[in-house]
Order: structure tokens, then sequence, then C-alpha cells
């Protein structure tokens, strides 16, 4: 049974949405950060820089939620994946974990950075209820997780942006998200 380690309020969020979305059993193992928990030697094995999200699978530990995201897609997908579906997959786990996360969260680049994010994934997400198609992937984990923040943490005005609030509602709404990012 894989097991993932996270703090409170912390990315293992983004990581156990997506457990939930394979249904795959996982033991969730919360870390009190406060009290330096991550900072143990056991858990600095797992993770050398002590932090959260980390999961163990078997004998085999990861770090970094983009990474432990296109892990379990790939080890987990139902379907044979080609090259270029784990390109398409790692590459919009990226953005989400790097180009979004960044243009949303740094409030000194947010004003610039906004503008130019929000209008192409609004006109994706006009044509199409998932970011790659009609289908739920882990592009959604990636990119939905971080879109899923906007309104619980900074309050921004989305209303220029319907088919991005339609989406966030829509994945808001799904059964493993609500148990993953609670």
């Amino acid at each position: 049974m894989i097991k993932l380690y996270g703090g409170a309020r912390s990315r293992a969020s983004i990581v156990r949405w997506y457990l939930e979305e394979l249904a795959i059993p996982y033991e969730f193992i919360l870390l009190d950060m406060a009290a330096g928990e991550h900072l143990q030697p056991d858990f600095l094995k797992i993770n050398p820089f002590g932090k959260v999200p980390a999961i163990v699978d078997g004998d085999f530990a990861l770090f970094e939620s983009g990474a432990i995201l296109l892990y379990l897609n790939q080890k987990y997908s139902k379907t044979e994946l080609s090259l270029e579906q784990q390109a398409i997959f790692a590459q919009w786990t990226l953005f989400g974990n790097s180009t979004l996360a960044t243009g949303i969260f740094v409030e000194a680049s947010r004003e610039r950075e906004l503008p130019k994010l929000m209008p192409p994934l609004e006109a994706m997400l006009a044509k199409h209820p998932y970011i790659l198609g009609d289908e739920f992937s882990v592009a959604d984990v990636a990119v939905g997780s971080i879109l899923i923040y906007i309104p619980l943490m900074l309050k921004l005005d989305l209303s220029a942006y319907p088919a991005v609030v339609n989406y966030i509602d829509r994945i808001s709404n799904r059964p493993a998200c609500k148990v993953g990012m609670s």
C-alpha cells in the first residue's frame, strides 16, 4: 500500500485527490510540521529536503507533487501511454506546478501574469470540459488544484473567465476532489 506523507494544508492534498480519483488504496500519514516531524531522520530518508508531499510505494520513495502525479499516472493508468501522451501529461503538470502556481501565488508578478495565463485557459475550457478535452486526467489534477486555490485563498475576481469558473466548480464537486482537497 502506498504511504502518502503530508502536512495540514500542504500540496499533499493534490496527490491525495489523484489517489482518490484512481481508487488506489493508500495510507495518509499526517506529519506535524510545527513539531518538526518532517525533519526527523526517518522522514529525511524519504525526502532529504524535509518537504511534503512524499510517497513510499513498496521500496520506492518519491517527493515533489508533480513527480508523484506523473508516477501514479504512468504506473496506474488503465491504458498504455505513448511517449507523446506522457509528454503532454508532463507538460501540463509542470505548467500547473510552475508557471500557473508562480503566476497566481507570487504577488509581485500576479498582476502581470494573470492576464497572460487566464485567457488561453478560458478559451480551452470554453471548448472542452477538461484540460485535455472530454476526459478528466492527471492534467486536471495538476492545473485544477492550483485554480481551486484562487477562490479559496486569494478571492481574485474571475468573472471575466466564466469557463474557468465553471471548470473550478465542476472539478471541485468531484467526490475524489472533496476528499483529497479537504
